[in-house]
């Protein structure tokens, strides 16, 4: 089981890798998070780490990541270091786009169009409907945390 995790406007690109990794991720400007007194109080109301590069936001919030870089694969390393697992899931489980549940496309349901056909597995999300498949995306992630993993 990830993490639950919420991201402040500055990692916000971090959100699709985590996911995948099976952390629960919301990031800040889609919850209509703007204030470091609204990050803080979402952060504590529901139990999330904060992921964030604003010095001042972590200090002051209890349970925060402060990472110094602004590249992504040297975040990555930072949230690993942290203690933040970053293993692609085999199943995924949250939406990359929205963060919602995701659940194995049904028997006999067809697939967007953009789906490619020797796909085994799609999935779709229970709350905004995109679909998704270990596709070139998904391969491309797995690499670069890979690369940072070591693995």
């Amino acid at each position: 089981m990830g993490e639950k995790l919420l991201l402040d406007a500055m990692v916000g690109r971090l959100r699709t890798y985590l996911r995948i990794c099976g952390h629960d991720t919301l990031y800040a400007l889609d919850e209509d998070l703007e204030s470091d007194r609204a990050i803080r109080k979402r952060a504590a109301s529901d139990g999330r780490i904060l992921i964030t590069r604003d010095r001042r936001l972590a200090t002051r919030t209890e349970d925060a990541i402060l990472l110094e870089s602004k590249e992504i694969e040297e975040q990555l390393t930072e949230l690993s270091t942290a203690g933040i697992a970053l293993e692609p899931t085999d199943e995924p489980e949250y939406c990359g786009v929205c963060n919602g549940p995701l659940e194995a496309l049904p028997d006999g349901e067809e697939p967007v169009e953009e789906a490619p056909d020797d796909q085994e597995r799609i999935w779709y999300c229970l709350d905004c409907g995109q679909q998704f498949w270990k596709g070139s995306h998904w391969e491309r992630i797995e690499a670069t945390l890979d690369s940072v993993t070591g693995e």
